[in-house]
């Protein structure tokens, strides 16, 4: 499950301590060398690529035959287009306008491509489409792409931050999202609970778009990382807590933290079934399994939106949730926190 619940896919979860005041035991903290702010608050996600991304292919009319000028120019799905006759180019609108220039005076555009780490060029004409009654060069592009998703930790000194747990892949391709962007508040409107076959989604609304939370460096299969202009209230936990070490996380019982309405960040039960011998980083660490019977009643389990929520156990991080189990909703695979860390340690600011 690669969407989140606007747009892309997500999922999320926590761990109760037993706190008369939700504040976590600080004695964690004495023990580890790293500790973080536990997030699980729902965040609008917004992606922008470092080009214009190609979703698909348009055929124009051409007498009795129908032809797309970009694939006959070896254009294909996926190719991330960064230069169009040697201008860097980013958002749509742009492309639009050079090939409306292009056709107008017969101009032949030259575009210069990113393809499996490759830089490519190729040469195409815009054709007239009367479909649309513009020229057209017969491919579909995108520049961006959001949703909603879960916020997973901060470093409150260096204000980095992890969420998601997976990688942004665009709908079309299946391919990352190449680029930088920004996070937002979010809010959780309502949820369609997750069965056999079918998983759940929570569908939520950006908040205060205006005023953006931070800013994402970063995106890779362990999350996107960035840095937070602002504090990611509200919290549920408001003292850091330490990093548990791969081979410290062990089967038994934890807590995820998540929203399943509003903005309001809450602890759910779940039990860790089973954990995963990494010596290096993998996306599939553990399986995690809810057993909280309110969050079962109101998601049915993990849905979409519950990237990255906080997993805990012992006082202590371990992960966070990623995927769910189509034939189970009740489960799901999470990543560790050490992977996770060691992604945001890596991260610079955007420039």
């Amino acid at each position: 499950m690669r969407r989140m619940a606007v747009w892309v896919t997500v999922i999320a979860l926590l761990l109760s301590f037993g706190w008369g005041s939700d504040r976590v035991n600080a004695q964690s903290l004495a023990q580890s060398e790293v500790a973080v702010m536990p997030g699980g608050q729902s965040i609008g996600i917004k992606l922008h690529s470092s080009g214009v991304l190609v979703v698909g292919y348009h055929f124009i009319h051409v007498g009795r035959r129908l032809l797309s000028p970009g694939e006959q120019a070896n254009i294909r799905i996926g190719d991330l287009i960064t230069k169009v006759d040697g201008q860097k180019i980013a958002r749509v609108e742009r492309v639009a306008e050079q090939i409306k220039n292009s056709g107008t005076t017969g101009h032949t555009l030259t575009l210069e491509f990113k393809r499996k780490g490759q830089i490519l060029s190729t040469s195409v004409k815009p054709l007239w489409d009367e479909d649309t009654g513009t020229y057209r060069i017969g491919v579909y592009i995108r520049d961006s792409a959001s949703g909603v998703g879960t916020l997973t930790f901060y470093d409150p000194q260096s204000r980095a931050f992890a969420a998601l747990g997976h990688v942004v892949t665009d709908n079309d391709t299946g391919l990352a999202m190449e680029g930088r962007g920004e996070i937002v508040r979010a809010s959780v409107t309502s949820i369609d609970r997750g069965e056999s076959g079918q998983p759940g989604e929570k569908r939520g609304t950006f908040v205060d778009e205006q005023h953006t939370l931070g800013t994402i460096s970063n995106n890779n299969e362990y999350g996107v990382y960035g840095f937070l202009r602002g504090t990611p209230d509200p919290s549920l936990i408001t003292s850091p807590i330490s990093i548990a070490a791969p081979q410290d996380v062990k089967p038994g019982p934890a807590q995820i933290l998540t929203v399943i309405h509003g903005q309001r960040v809450e602890a759910f039960d779940v039990s860790i079934i089973k954990v995963n011998a990494q010596r290096t980083a993998g996306i599939k660490s553990f399986v995690v399994q809810v057993t909280d019977p309110r969050l079962l009643q109101a998601t049915g389990g993990i849905v979409q939106g519950m990237s990255g929520s906080p997993v805990i156990e012992n006082h202590r991080l371990v992960g966070a949730v990623t995927h769910v189990f189509l034939s189970d909703p009740t489960r799901g695979y999470g990543v560790f926190a050490a992977w996770m860390r060691d992604n945001a340690r890596s991260v610079r600011p955007a420039a």
